[in-house]
């Protein structure tokens, strides 16, 4: 039998007992990043059983501190921040300040040095951007303006955690030897931090930007999705480490411009799929280490200190977020939401806690407090946005009401008969959407970009924003007297979804759809679609085939459609070969006018 060491032993029963919980916690409408939490508490050594080597999965966390930090590098926008930077950033600015200020207070009645009481304020004053994300991605809001605030209000959250991060180690230098430091010497260090993190910025800006778009160029040149993948992990995991060892900074900073740098370059989409799995992979580990530093004991010991944290988060800070978006003159409506989307903490308060702790400046305790706010504010989170949602429909009125994001961008959908639906509006979406206006064939797209809704209306198209599969969002675009439906989403699963609902809505609607996986095919068929067609070969220019029209006549810009359309479509995957072919019945009359999209 072989030996089984400490690290195997860490990763997988890390990752298995994170994977099951997980899962569980998804299962109650709860983030995932609580079952992570617990599952490092389970491991932990302050509960019974199996003890995983904290040391070991210590060093694996800070392989997911980096590609967290370089996730959301990738995913910063300066241009969202812009958009609301005239309430995003003094609101972030006064909020984190009222919080941290909480936290000293309560950090003094308890006899925390100063020191700690910041770090401690700092840590409940910074919002989960996941949990922030899932909760307006439910509602439909990550495209509305009360979306954009949060999330721009976070952006800025995340700018002033990572100064913390690059000046904490000075400061905590400075008051550990605090005998031996005169005012001066506080500003030198100070100085001295700044001035190496500024260079760090600068070669990352002046080289970075020329430097790393053109690696990846040639790594992705090679046609190997394998090299393409470790040059990106090999980017973001060498500038971590040169920001350390070079600058002095953290490798949390030199991931997060790592990310900013490359999200300018042609790859920075293909970089951050890539990337993704290993991203959350040793995310995971990261929150299962931060839960092994979790003491239980803390409920019962400091009931009153747990009950503390919780109402500074849930309460203090959103009380303060709430009052600010209302004095920069904000509706009531604007100010819950983003009050209700900081009601939480999450990443950046683990990572500076786990820093602290690093520093000899945050006791367990304080830890363990962080700990115990952060599972139960993210627990609670949802149920605050359903009271919202509660309270907001027994006391707006129906005017108010009808500023829903998804009912006022889509209120003005035309009607149309006998038409397709396309669901997706990404490359290949866009091919299909070429040959529908080719062949004549009035359609409807449906997209969760804003952006890109706004730009097919500019291009004279019909567009329908919001999920697919969420209840309602094909009504608006006339399911019921649709003749087509074509899913080009890649994900097989949630497509089978989508095609269930609409054939309860239209029982004759043919539903074509994509699927990269075999096994998805008949999930996918017993689900409703009409026919499913495998493989990564762009389908466009296959799928639309069925519209071989013959023209058969012209009266007042009217076509009438012939009796069958053919449908061929070639698929290829790496060991065979698809071609279809399918003779669709059709009786339609589609309305165009001298060949241009149809109104």
């Amino acid at each position: 039998m072989h030996d089984t060491g400490p690290l195997l032993i860490a990763i997988i029963g890390g990752i298995v007992l994170a994977t099951l919980l997980g899962l569980l916690a998804n299962r109650l409408r709860i983030s995932p990043l609580v079952g992570y939490l617990i599952a490092g508490i389970i491991v932990g050594p302050t509960t019974p059983g199996f003890v995983a080597d904290t040391s070991i999965v210590q060093e694996l966390a800070e392989i997911g501190i980096i590609l967290l930090m370089f996730g959301v590098g990738l995913h910063f926008s300066l241009k969202d921040l812009m958009q609301v930077k005239n309430i995003a950033i003094p609101g972030a600015i006064v909020q984190i300040t009222v919080a941290t200020l909480l936290g000293m207070g309560m950090s003094s009645l308890i006899g925390w040095p100063i020191l700690t009481g910041l770090v401690f304020g700092l840590c409940l004053s910074t919002a989960s951007t996941v949990v922030l994300l899932r909760a307006l991605e439910d509602r439909n809001l990550i495209e509305s303006r009360r979306g954009k605030i949060a999330v721009g209000w976070l952006i800025v959250e995340d700018l002033v955690m990572v100064l913390t991060l690059v000046l904490l180690p000075a400061i905590a230098t400075m008051f550990s030897d605090s005998d031996n430091y005169n005012t001066i010497d506080v500003v030198k260090e100070v100085a001295k931090t700044i001035g190496l993190v500024i260079l760090f910025i600068a070669i990352m800006i002046v080289i970075g930007r020329r430097t790393i778009p053109w690696l990846l160029a040639k790594s992705a040149a090679t046609g190997s999705e394998e090299l393409f993948t470790l040059t990106v992990l090999a980017i973001a995991l060498g500038i971590a480490l040169a920001a350390v060892q070079l600058f002095g900074a953290s490798f949390a900073l030199g991931a997060f411009f790592a990310g900013m740098v490359l999200t300018e370059s042609d790859f920075s989409h293909r970089a951050a799929k890539n990337i993704l799995p290993l991203k959350d992979a040793f995310a995971v580990l990261f929150f299962v280490s931060v839960g092994m530093l979790f003491k239980p004991q803390i409920l019962l010991i400091h009931p009153i200190a747990v009950l503390s944290v919780i109402v500074i988060i849930i309460l203090g800070k959103s009380l303060a977020a709430y009052l600010i978006v209302r004095l920069f003159g904000y509706s009531k409506r604007t100010a819950l939401t983003i009050s209700a989307s900081l009601a939480q903490i999450g990443e950046f308060a683990y990572i500076l806690a786990a820093l602290g702790i690093t520093l000899q400046i945050f006791p367990d305790e304080a830890h363990s407090l962080i700990l115990a706010g952060s599972i139960i504010s993210i627990v609670l989170n949802p149920f605050i946005f359903n009271l919202l949602e509660y309270y907001l429909s027994r006391t707006e009125n129906i005017v108010d009401r009808m500023i829903d994001p998804i009912i006022e961008i889509n209120q003005q959908i035309p009607e149309v008969e006998n038409h397709a639906i396309l669901i997706g509006y990404d490359r290949l979406g866009s091919m299909i959407a070429e040959k529908l206006i080719a062949h004549h064939v009035p359609f409807i797209v449906i997209e969760p970009s804003l952006t890109l809704v706004e730009k097919i209306r500019h291009d004279g198209l019909i567009a329908v924003f919001g999920n697919a599969i969420k209840p309602g969002i094909l009504n608006f675009a006339h399911i019921k007297s649709a003749k087509w439906l074509i899913i080009t989403s890649p994900n097989g699963y949630k497509s089978a979804e989508i095609s269930q609902q609409a054939k309860t809505v239209n029982p004759d609607l043919e539903i074509y759809v994509r699927a990269f996986y075999e096994d998805e095919i008949e999930y996918i068929e017993e689900h409703g679609a009409t026919k499913v067609v495998t493989g990564e070969e762009e389908i466009a220019n296959h799928l639309l085939q069925f519209l071989n029209i013959d023209k058969q006549h012209e009266t007042n810009n009217q076509y009438q459609v012939s009796q069958t359309m053919s449908i061929d479509m070639e698929t290829s995957n790496t060991n065979n070969n698809l071609k279809v072919k399918i003779d669709i019945p059709v009786n339609a009359n589609l309305a165009a006018g001298n060949g241009s999209p149809i109104e």
